[in-house]
């Protein structure tokens, strides 16, 4: 791969808009070698070649911490899937992944498919033979009997059951396991999205058994009772985290909130690239309700990471920049966002010690984008140059 000196007014170095102006991040063999002040850089590696970005930033590549690139994001993706053999799945699954790398996101966690797809393509990926981000898989989630998402092949009942299916996902490659504690709107017929489907002893039981594998466990929790069993399991992240109660109104609760945070829990709400149609739709003051509960978490300093649940309908794999400005218009910092979808999400990921910053032996994963996203997360949007591992998309 050789050597590239990627240089732009800001460089982001740190967390908290830490940054560099008038720096460079120099690239070899697919890793960084440095990252500092432009001329200090260039005396590392006086030769190699140079790509400049004045006005712009370099950072770290994004990550889209909650994906399922199974699904099409058309109006009825599960019926699109159902139809579809595994070659076809697969094929629209890569077509997908280039789209997302080459909007800057140069991670992916995929929380759910078919038949090991996705860890399919992250070996292809990884091998060079397709363009893409790294694919962090989760390989078939877990659910309940006739529950939420059933279709992709994870019901269990029971701990043998459970245990059984978390140990498949663990030798077929799996970095992460991930389990539906409630219902979920693309399931007809299932229980509903509120509804708990396994106890906090059940979640506990899949938590243990991951623990011996050496992963985390992302639970899918829509009710506050799922999302109190999952708490109380010990689980690495709560998906969505929507605090839905039986009546189709919110129970959030101060306490539970506490012990997410005191737990370390990373939450992501996967909010869609699509809410500013969604909040159109409803109106000002339906949106602010129904939104209520993200800004809640958010100014009560809860671990959000950012994701968008792309290939649900209408929200779109090169998007990420568009579900980030859901949380600029709840009033979190464009600092913090920036933070949500590179260090703080490698951190939930469990790949922080290989990408989520610009940092000397961290893998070469580098966004350079017009403007200055730690004023302006739409600069997230203006991608000038994406190296994944080095290679530039």
């Amino acid at each position: 791969m050789g050597e590239l000196l990627v240089a732009a007014d800001r460089v982001v170095t740190g967390r908290d808009g830490e940054c560099v102006t008038d720096g460079a991040v120099l690239v070899r063999d697919g890793l960084i070698a440095a990252v500092g002040p432009r001329a200090e850089v260039e005396r590392a590696a006086p030769d190699a070649p140079v790509r400049e970005f004045p006005g712009g930033t370099v950072l770290p590549g994004l990550i889209d911490a909650h994906v399922h690139l199974a699904f099409d994001a058309s109006a009825d993706p599960v019926g699109a899937l159902r139809d579809a053999d595994d070659e076809t799945v697969f094929k629209g699954m890569a077509e997908r992944a280039a789209r997302a790398v080459a909007a800057g996101v140069t991670t992916v966690r995929d929380l759910g498919d078919r038949n090991g797809l996705a860890l399919r393509l992250r070996a292809a990926i990884d091998s060079g033979r397709l363009p893409g981000p790294r694919v962090v898989s989760a390989g078939t989630p877990l659910t309940s009997p006739g529950g939420h998402c059933w279709f992709l092949g994870g019901e269990a009942e029971g701990p043998e059951a459970l245990r059984a299916l978390v140990r498949r996902n663990a030798d077929a490659g799996a970095e992460v396991i991930k389990v539906m504690a409630t219902g979920g709107g693309l399931t007809k017929g299932g229980p509903a999205t509120w509804q708990a489907q396994f106890t906090a002893d059940d979640l506990r039981v899949v938590v243990e058994e991951a623990d011996r594998a050496g992963l985390p466990v992302a639970v899918h929790a829509h009710g506050t009772d799922g999302i109190e069993a999952a708490v109380a399991a010990g689980v690495a992240t709560i998906e969505h985290c929507t605090w839905m109660g039986p009546d189709g109104g919110f129970d959030r609760r101060e306490e539970l909130l506490e012990r997410i945070k005191a737990a370390g829990i990373h939450v992501c709400t996967a909010a869609s690239p699509n809410w500013r149609a969604f909040a159109a739709h409803v109106g000002p003051e339906r949106a602010a309700e129904l939104f209520s509960s993200v800004r809640w978490m958010a100014h009560s300093g809860v671990r959000l990471i950012a994701g968008t649940d792309a290939g649900v309908p209408r929200a779109e794999f090169d998007k990420l920049a568009d579900s980030l400005a859901f949380y600029a218009h709840l009033g979190v910092p464009a600092p913090r966002l920036v933070d949500m979808a590179t260090a703080d999400a490698a951190d939930a990921l469990r790949v922080d010690d290989v990408t989520g910053r610009l940092a000397a032996g961290h893998r070469a994963d580098v966004l350079a984008v017009d403007g200055d996203p730690l004023t302006d997360v739409a600069a997230l949007g203006r991608v000038r140059l994406v190296l994944a591992r080095g290679r530039e998309i």
